[in-house]
């Protein structure tokens, strides 16, 4: 007798900032969860459909998955406000609501969750079920690509798509405007979708929270140029020279990251009087049809999600590592975000090609030690 011989109905949701890839996911755990002969449901707008009474929920079954690989969003609705255990109340006070989402959990007889988020999603997620002894697994997703010990996440590569395509249409309307165009990108903590989409796009200038940068150097790397034009690719989260983040407030006191292009767009024009426009893709990069390595990698955690569950192995989230799917603890998952290392191998990559980075390095010439250097110049 197995670890799934008590499995019998298994509930999925699907919470923060929606992506591409994440249907697929759902249509990959319906069809393995089939093959154990379990029922799957899943819960509308994340854990907020737990707390409804009654508890929302829609069934799934093989059928009713036609349709979905392809799908962009999420057919179950998402949200990334409301945390369980402060919920904000109409008055502006808060409340603790987290064990009306773990008797939700129970009304509707689940014998195991799978929660598909990022780092945020994630935390919240395993304090309920620590709390309420819920069994939980996780899926990965994020556009930002930010979530510790794994190599990708669900959204993250149609995002890279979606940003080259505008960096590859922008730079032609450059050249013939004799333009710098900046592509300002999403990119809350992590500027992952900038580098590899910089680089995938030939961009001149890739700006990312990660490195610091200097209006100096972009500008002199701007006219450096053997061209009258330049592609510049910047991440949401990069601040002013001075360090400071910059934000959007609308009339409602919300406040969300936005705006630094237009900043840069301003300092540059300033400085060296070149004709500056900005395009800001926005949610544009969230939605849309999945890549197909997305719906690759989600069909590929949405089995593996199932067969933790079959195996009683919860508290653990699937994760891609050297070409492997493999499934690591929540705790380490959510321990620390992956940043850009000014290592990693696509840094060195870009500065390589030349690509500026805002920062010194961009006007010097990095020529490597070959290891047997020594030995070439002996022979």
């Amino acid at each position: 007798m197995g670890q799934h011989e008590d499995i019998k109905r298994i509930g999925l949701l699907t919470s923060g900032g929606d992506c591409a890839g994440l249907n697929a996911a759902l249509r990959a755990v319906v069809h393995r969860a089939d093959s154990y002969g379990w029922e799957v449901v899943g819960i509308p707008r994340a854990t907020q459909g737990l707390m409804a009474r009654p508890p929302e929920y829609v069934e799934f079954d093989v059928s009713s998955t036609h349709g979905l690989l392809r799908a962009g969003g999420t057919v179950l609705g998402t949200t990334n406000q409301g945390n369980p255990f402060a919920f904000p109340l109409p008055d502006g006070s808060t409340c603790d609501r987290s064990q009306e989402i773990i008797d939700g959990y129970h009304l509707l007889g689940l014998d195991a969750l799978i929660g598909i988020g990022g780092d945020g999603s994630m935390a919240i997620l395993r304090r309920l079920a620590q709390q309420g002894g819920l069994n939980l697994v996780g899926i990965p997703k994020t556009i930002d690509n930010d979530l510790g010990c794994t190599e990708r996440s669900i959204g993250f590569d149609t995002a890279v798509n979606i940003a080259t395509e505008a960096l590859d249409r922008l730079h032609f309307t450059a050249a013939s405007h004799s333009r710098v165009m900046i592509l300002e990108v999403m990119g809350r903590d992590a500027g992952h979708i900038a580098l590899n989409a910089g680089i995938a796009g030939g961009a001149d200038i890739v700006l990312i929270p990660e490195i610091s940068y200097s209006i100096d150097n972009i500008c002199q790397t701007i006219k450096g140029l053997k061209r009258n034009f330049a592609t510049i690719i910047v991440a949401e989260a990069v601040c002013t020279e001075a360090g400071e983040k910059i934000v959007q407030t609308n009339r409602l006191g919300q406040s969300r990251l936005g705006g630094i292009g237009e900043h840069l767009a301003d300092q540059i024009t300033e400085k060296i009087g070149a004709e500056t426009r900005v395009t800001v893709l926005g949610h544009v990069q969230r939605g849309g049809t999945p890549s197909p390595l997305d719906r690759v990698l989600a069909t590929t955690f949405g089995v593996e999600a199932v067969d933790l569950i079959a195996a009683g192995k919860y508290d653990h989230m699937v994760s891609w590592q050297n070409r492997q799917v493999v499934h690591v603890p929540i705790a380490e998952a959510i321990a620390e975000y992956q940043a850009v290392s000014p290592g990693d191998a696509l840094v060195k990559t870009a500065r390589g090609m030349g690509i500026c980075l805002g920062d010194t390095a961009c006007h010097e010439v990095h020529v490597p030690i070959h290891p047997d250097a020594t030995v070439l110049a002996s022979a």
